[in-house]
Protein backbone atom coordinates (compact mmCIF):
# COMPACT_ATOMS: atom_id res chain seq x y z
CA UNK A 1 0.00 0.00 0.00
CA UNK A 2 3.14 2.33 0.99
CA UNK A 3 4.89 1.72 -2.49
CA UNK A 4 1.39 3.00 -4.51
CA UNK A 5 1.06 6.22 -2.34
CA UNK A 6 4.80 6.54 -2.62
CA UNK A 7 4.56 5.67 -6.61
CA UNK A 8 1.19 8.42 -6.87
CA UNK A 9 3.01 10.76 -5.34
CA UNK A 10 5.70 10.82 -7.05
CA UNK A 11 4.30 10.77 -10.45
CA UNK A 12 2.03 13.93 -9.09
CA UNK A 13 5.32 15.86 -7.98
CA UNK A 14 6.73 15.33 -11.51
CA UNK A 15 3.73 16.20 -13.16
CA UNK A 16 3.43 19.66 -11.29
CA UNK A 17 6.85 20.53 -11.35
CA UNK A 18 7.06 20.36 -15.33
CA UNK A 19 5.71 23.14 -17.23
CA UNK A 20 2.73 22.22 -19.67
CA UNK A 21 4.54 22.15 -22.80
CA UNK A 22 7.04 19.53 -20.75
CA UNK A 23 4.36 17.44 -19.56
CA UNK A 24 2.56 17.76 -23.14
CA UNK A 25 5.82 16.77 -24.69
CA UNK A 26 6.64 13.82 -22.39
CA UNK A 27 3.18 12.67 -21.42
CA UNK A 28 0.97 13.40 -24.30
CA UNK A 29 -2.28 15.39 -24.71
CA UNK A 30 -2.56 18.84 -26.01
CA UNK A 31 -1.08 22.52 -25.82
CA UNK A 32 -2.97 25.62 -27.57
CA UNK A 33 -0.95 28.53 -28.80
CA UNK A 34 -2.02 31.64 -29.87
CA UNK A 35 0.28 33.24 -32.32
CA UNK A 36 1.15 36.80 -32.38
CA UNK A 37 -1.39 38.37 -34.24
CA UNK A 38 -1.11 39.55 -37.74
CA UNK A 39 1.97 36.47 -37.86
CA UNK A 40 1.52 32.98 -39.18
CA UNK A 41 2.74 29.48 -38.70
CA UNK A 42 5.23 28.34 -41.20
CA UNK A 43 6.62 25.18 -39.04
CA UNK A 44 7.35 23.98 -36.41
CA UNK A 45 9.39 21.44 -34.29
CA UNK A 46 10.74 19.98 -30.90
CA UNK A 47 13.78 20.27 -29.88
CA UNK A 48 15.02 18.32 -26.77
CA UNK A 49 11.83 19.19 -24.86
CA UNK A 50 11.52 22.79 -26.56
CA UNK A 51 8.52 23.68 -28.62
CA UNK A 52 10.11 26.08 -31.75
CA UNK A 53 8.08 27.57 -34.24
CA UNK A 54 8.68 29.94 -37.55
CA UNK A 55 6.20 32.85 -37.81
CA UNK A 56 6.12 35.51 -40.58
CA UNK A 57 3.94 38.37 -41.28
CA UNK A 58 0.40 37.56 -42.40
CA UNK A 59 -0.28 38.39 -46.40
CA UNK A 60 -2.74 41.13 -47.08
CA UNK A 61 -5.22 38.34 -48.65
CA UNK A 62 -4.32 35.42 -45.80
CA UNK A 63 -7.06 33.37 -44.09
CA UNK A 64 -5.63 32.89 -40.50
CA UNK A 65 -6.43 29.42 -39.70
CA UNK A 66 -5.62 26.75 -36.93
CA UNK A 67 -2.61 24.71 -37.68
CA UNK A 68 -1.79 21.32 -35.82
CA UNK A 69 1.72 19.58 -34.84
CA UNK A 70 0.61 15.91 -33.90
CA UNK A 71 2.94 13.63 -32.91
CA UNK A 72 2.13 9.92 -34.34
CA UNK A 73 3.70 7.66 -31.28
CA UNK A 74 4.68 3.74 -32.12
CA UNK A 75 2.12 2.41 -30.38
CA UNK A 76 -0.26 4.95 -30.04
CA UNK A 77 0.08 5.84 -26.39
CA UNK A 78 1.00 9.46 -25.06
CA UNK A 79 0.76 11.22 -27.85
CA UNK A 80 0.83 14.77 -28.23
CA UNK A 81 -0.88 17.81 -30.30
CA UNK A 82 -0.18 21.45 -30.35
CA UNK A 83 -2.57 23.72 -32.08
CA UNK A 84 -2.04 26.93 -33.31
CA UNK A 85 -3.99 29.24 -33.76
CA UNK A 86 -3.44 32.63 -35.82
CA UNK A 87 -5.25 35.99 -35.77
CA UNK A 88 -5.08 38.91 -37.40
Amino acid sequence: MKKKLFLIAAILLTMASCTKQSRVRNFGGTETIQVKPGYRVMMATWKDSNLFYMIEPMPENYEPTEKYLVESSSYGIWESEIIFIESR
